[in-house]
């Protein structure tokens, strides 16, 4: 199997994980905002998800001799090793939950403020706090931080809606928006969106613990003589219970929707294409980005590739670009908006800065 050992091979997989795992959010974002069902969505990207992991271990867990205590993907499958096994499936719980709940606070609470939270959870707070109470007063002057609706939409109910392409940050473009997307936020609290990011946050706080437990056992769970999981073993094990978790929740979600979602039946999905290739996309951005982050860790630490929590970085660039987030916002925001990304700069510096060098001999 291929083992990354050098710094700069470690900081170079965390930089490439950053990207792609600031990305894929962006694309199940852009789905939800055109009308695409959330289940539809999320059953296409679990399906390539788990065929990044897969990729990655047939193709890097099998480069290379295969040894007794350094064995290869394939030969590693049919060992002893449940116990880890079992902490790398779930860590893939953990993750599939915050995963899933963060496709619906995104509709709530927007894309940069949702990964924000989840990625540093206690900076957040009361931030947030101060931008729910403004939320109901900002819409005249059109000055919200995201596109979350205000929780009293009178205002918005008598904005004009007929404009074909209204600008963002408005009540006009608010207003069509709600039309288009399939999950409806008017008239729900912002603070549901926010509970269930603070929900999401705390499942990926515990993923990487769970990852970090089957590849290294500090528990000594295994065995004598049982060699430790690779990074590519334990990755495919947590991406087979990410999808099993993600396929069985959204098989019940098609027929019992939550947050008023709508209703829709397995046939409906399999006949939906509208948007599929870009959900499919983002599994596999979310795969190998996660693949990306886990190399990074077994070669400089996993506190070390925890760099990739600056996604946010990423994350707002599209929120900006793509959905008009901060737009039309005051200066203030803007001056916390940049103070908040130089941090998160400062953050991934430091971070990849103390990475160290391991040597798997």
């Amino acid at each position: 199997m291929y083992v990354v050992e050098s710094k700069g091979g470690a900081i170079a997989c965390m930089v490439f994980a950053l990207m792609l795992l600031g990305t894929w959010p962006a694309l199940l974002t852009l789905l939800e905002r055109r009308g695409r069902l959330p289940q539809h969505t999320y059953l296409d990207y679990s399906i390539t998800n788990l065929l990044a992991a897969l990729i990655i271990a047939l193709t890097f867990g099998e480069i290379g001799n295969s040894s007794l205590h350094h064995p290869n993907f394939i030969q590693q499958l049919s060992q002893d090793n449940w116990p880890s096994v079992m902490f790398a499936m779930a860590g893939g719980i953990v993750l599939s939950l915050g995963n899933l709940s963060t496709q619906y606070a995104w509709a709530f609470v927007g894309l940069s403020v949702t990964e924000v939270i989840t990625s540093s959870i206690t900076v957040v707070i009361a931030d947030n706090k101060a931008k729910l109470k403004s939320l109901s007063h900002n819409t005249n002057q059109e000055s919200n931080t995201t596109d979350a609706p205000p929780r009293s939409s009178k205002d918005l109910e008598n904005a004009d809606s007929s404009s074909l392409k209204a600008k963002f940050g408005t009540a006009d473009f608010l207003i069509q928006l709600e039309k288009r997307r399939s999950i409806k936020v008017f008239g729900k609290s912002t603070l549901i969106g926010l509970s269930i990011t603070f929900f999401a946050g705390i499942c990926f706080s515990l993923f990487s613990p769970a990852f970090n437990l089957a590849t290294n056992d500090q528990w000594h769970t295994l065995n004598n003589g049982v060699p430790h999981l690779s990074v590519y073993t334990a990755f495919f094990y947590f991406s087979v219970s990410c999808f099993i978790i993600a396929i069985v929740l959204n098989v019940v979600f098609l027929y019992r929707p939550i947050l008023n979602s709508p209703k829709t039946t397995l046939k409906a999905y399999v006949n939906d294409w509208n948007g599929r290739g870009w959900a499919l996309l983002a599994g596999l951005l979310c795969g190998f980005g996660n693949g990306l982050q886990f190399m990074g860790g077994q070669a400089a630490g996993y506190a070390a590739a925890d760099a990739v929590q600056a996604l946010p970085l990423v994350s707002t660039f599209w929120g900006v670009v793509l959905f008009g987030e901060y737009r039309r916002s005051s200066k203030k925001t803007y001056a916390l908006l940049i103070s908040m990304l130089l941090m998160f700069m400062v953050a991934v510096g430091i971070l990849m800065a103390s990475s160290g060098h391991r040597n798997q001999s």
